[in-house]
């Protein structure tokens, strides 16, 4: 089952979406809080995104070029600000098709389902993961925050995703030594710190100050 998001503040045609949408089967989630769409994004983690233009707080290119820092999720516009302008910008942004308002839902579904197709000949795991407003991209070592972009080193990506995945709870040195271990990257413990120590101040540059806490004697934990 493909994972749609639905953008839309016209609660009318969100609704109407929404019904059709899981009428063929697709899973919705249709945000009401328009200031945080990246965390909808990141938890609901779909597959495909409709987006309006004219949007609370922030408009749809906004939210495209924020989707674009962390995804290739294909992005489908649809919008009343359906001139030539709108749409080569929508294009421009990242997004892979342009419908206009009003539309038919025949036509929607039928553009909906031809990209599904055409961008899911492979694996569809998740690729991203979130913490507290942080993305963490898994297919390129990327870690996205309030709009800053940072790139990691394979350790670093392999810590702060065993942290992220284990969120709240302490994770041991020795666990994080025995997943590099697997990865064929042994590290012993000294150089276990050195490698904690240079993501800590990776992070601290894009304004991510102790997230990464020590808990002596047992390892550490992300909050």
């Amino acid at each position: 089952m493909y994972r749609i998001l639905i953008v839309e503040d016209d609660k009318v045609i969100a609704k109407a979406m929404n019904r059709q949408m899981m009428a063929w089967g697709y899973e919705t989630c249709v945000p009401e809080d328009f200031r945080n769409i990246m965390e909808h994004f990141a938890e609901f983690d779909p597959q495909l995104v409709l987006l309006d233009i004219s949007l609370p707080f922030y408009n749809g290119y906004h939210w495209c070029t924020e989707i674009r820092r962390v995804s290739n999720v294909p992005i489908i516009f649809i919008s009343s600000n359906s001139d030539n302008m709108n749409i080569v910008m929508a294009m421009n942004m990242g997004a892979d098709d342009f419908i206009a308002k009003p539309f038919d839902f025949n036509v929607l579904i039928a553009k909906i389902q031809a990209l599904l197709r055409r961008t899911y000949d492979f694996d569809n795991d998740s690729n991203l993961l979130e913490h507290g407003g942080v993305l963490l991209n898994c297919k390129d070592a990327t870690v996205t925050y309030e709009g800053a972009h940072l790139e990691l080193t394979k350790n670093e990506f392999r810590i702060l995703q065993l942290l992220m995945e284990r969120h709240g709870g302490v994770v041991s040195r020795e666990t994080i030594m025995q997943v590099l271990w697997e990865s064929d990257s042994f590290v012993d413990d000294n150089t276990l710190t050195v490698n904690v120590t240079r993501l800590r101040k990776k992070l601290e540059s894009i304004g991510l100050t102790d997230i990464i806490k020590t808990k002596k004697g047992l390892g550490y934990i992300l909050e």
